[in-house]
């Protein structure tokens, strides 16, 4: 079968694979839709994930299918039967996990290939974050559970209620996607970002508020004047917005760190605006098993759509060529991966 291999900084080469035989547990499907990813993204400019990805491996962690093969020790499940799986599973017996922070568990196991014909989902994925979709539910929405579950945990942490006043930065799909939940909860929802067509998008699903931000520009200025916000979060992953972020809210109210800034980096915050201003500071991390069914639970009764978050399809083949165009700087919001002709 084909598949995409890393093999290191900016190399991804598609190559014809031999499909590994199941052993205990496992599953194989039948990739029907993958979707390109951020974290994705970054581990190809990077060349690799200490945690999770070592090249050379298959590569791509979203994806929806068809199972075609199981273990003969596997119940509940069918040849046929739609399905989603998510990226990682949890042990479920480290402290983490037993504190219901599955999230952070220790040995969370992680799943890569999803730009091929065909994956092997190992038998704790089977357990714990393998999901059967409706028969109405299309396979490109599908593919949206796994980023969508990390955002479900930030707005889990976050505590977001009706008539807050959000501001999130960034404009990516994990910002477009706080976009569409918060307004589904009845939040008054300011969006910073860069892109004519992502600003587009947040203005579709319901920000009240656009503010542009170009590049190197400092968001402060570019903040209406007395804008107030209950919560703001960041979904860029840069030191400058971190800071800027927390400078953003308003007193008593709460930032949450979403975006993952690079490796090494480190911010400079004000103690005594810290303190006296009662700020609540926040970080959100991955998904939970909680949060990838509360994932597609958005989905299937269409709160999240492909329709607003996927704005370009790709051969598998030129998949190499479209990871250089988003390196350099594409603005793509998702672009969904055929991975047969």
């Amino acid at each position: 079968m084909k598949a995409a291999i890393l093999y290191g900084k900016e190399q991804v080469r598609v190559e014809e694979i031999t499909p590994r035989t199941l052993t205990h547990g496992e599953a194989r499907i039948y990739v029907e839709a993958a979707l390109t990813c951020g974290t994705d993204l970054k581990v190809f400019k990077r060349g690799y994930h200490a945690r999770m990805i070592v090249p050379p491996a298959v590569f791509g962690h979203e994806l929806a299918g068809v199972i075609s093969e199981l273990a003969p020790d596997v119940a509940g499940w069918a040849l046929k039967d739609r399905v989603v799986v998510a990226n990682s599973a949890p042990c479920g017996e480290c402290p983490y996990c037993r504190n219901g922070q599955e999230n952070l568990c220790d040995d969370l196991l992680f799943l890569n290939g999803a730009y091929a014909e065909s994956i092997v989902v190992p038998e704790r994925l089977v357990r714990k974050n393998l999901l059967r979709l409706k028969p109405e539910t299309a396979f490109r929405d599908a593919v949206l559970v796994e980023p969508l579950a990390c955002v479900a945990q930030g707005f889990e942490d976050t505590q977001l209620k009706a008539g807050q006043r959000v501001l999130i930065i960034g404009a990516g799909p994990i910002g477009l996607m706080f976009t569409a939940l918060a307004r589904h909860a009845g939040c008054l929802v300011t969006v910073a970002g860069r892109g004519q067509k992502r600003l587009a998008t947040a203005a579709r699903l319901g920000a009240e508020r656009i503010i542009e931000a170009p590049p190197h520009s400092d968001l402060l200025s570019l903040a209406p004047p007395g804008s107030v916000f209950d919560v703001v979060i960041e979904a860029v992953g840069k030191p400058e917005t971190w800071e800027a972020a927390v400078r953003l809210v308003r007193k008593g109210g709460k930032v949450n760190f979403f975006g993952g800034c690079p490796s090494g980096t480190s911010v400079h915050l004000d103690t005594g605006l810290l303190h006296y201003s009662s700020l609540t500071l926040m970080a959100s991390f991955h998904h939970t098993p909680r949060t990838i069914r509360r994932a597609l639970e958005l989905i299937e009764s269409g709160v999240i759509r492909a329709r607003d978050f996927v704005d370009g399809e790709c051969a598998l083949t030129d998949l190499p060529e479209l990871f250089k165009s988003m390196a350099a700087g594409n603005r793509a919001v998702k672009t969904l991966v055929r991975v047969r002709e």
